[in-house]
């Protein structure tokens, strides 16, 4: 199925999980808009879930509303260095968090202008590790009702919540905090290694129609 949707930060399992079962065309025409999956994920810490927030460079003023390809990231803040300390943290005693540490690195070390080209970088990196072939299709033109594929940029929005049936895993932190569900991919990567992708792809996808 062709399916719509917006390029995020270290997508969730819900969102990478519809990625791996379907034919995506990536959302590039978009204004940006605050509070979504575009500059944050959530992983799960010795502190329970906790949201990696990405800085970006607001516009102000009489220029408005930007284009979410237009949006800047403000690397003279070092968040990319925090964010990986934070993983290492997080998910250091996990049992593939070594396995996949190498491959991943480049996400938090290599330099980017611009926040959907960091993000497409991210979901390719991640879906190398998972064994996927990511497409490369992108919109050319914003429809707020697209004609002929099915609209899952819902998955976008990160204070709304999906009804996921989520089969649960063993977390770093399981003893402490019970599951947490839908956190980054990351999450189920570091802990599942390449159980990952069956995983994914025998998620059920219900919540897409929510």
């Amino acid at each position: 199925m062709d399916l719509l949707l917006h390029p995020t930060y270290i997508p969730n399992i819900a969102t990478f999980a519809t990625i791996v079962q379907n034919d995506i065309i990536w959302e590039i025409c978009d204004n940006y808009q605050k509070q979504t999956y575009r500059n944050r994920a959530y992983i799960c810490t010795d502190q329970g879930k906790f949201m990696l927030n990405i800085p970006i460079k607001h516009v102000g003023g009489k220029e408005g509303r930007q284009k979410y390809k237009d949006v800047k990231l403000d690397n003279d803040y070092r968040w990319q260095r925090q964010h990986w300390r934070t993983l290492q943290t997080a998910y250091r005693t996990s049992p593939f968090f070594e396995y996949y540490e190498d491959d991943l690195a480049p996400i938090f070390i290599n330099n980017h202008s611009y926040l959907l080209d960091f993000n497409l970088f991210t979901t390719d990196i991640i879906a190398s590790c998972l064994q996927v072939k990511m497409n490369t299709r992108y919109t050319d033109t914003y429809e707020l009702k697209p004609k002929g594929v099915f609209d899952a940029r819902l998955l976008v929005h990160a204070k709304k919540t999906i009804s996921i049936s989520q089969k649960s895993y063993v977390q770093v932190f399981n003893s402490r905090h019970g599951f947490i569900e839908n956190c980054s991919v990351l999450d189920l990567l570091f802990n599942e290694g390449p159980a990952s992708l069956d995983y994914l792809m025998n998620q059920n996808l219900d919540f897409l129609n929510d």
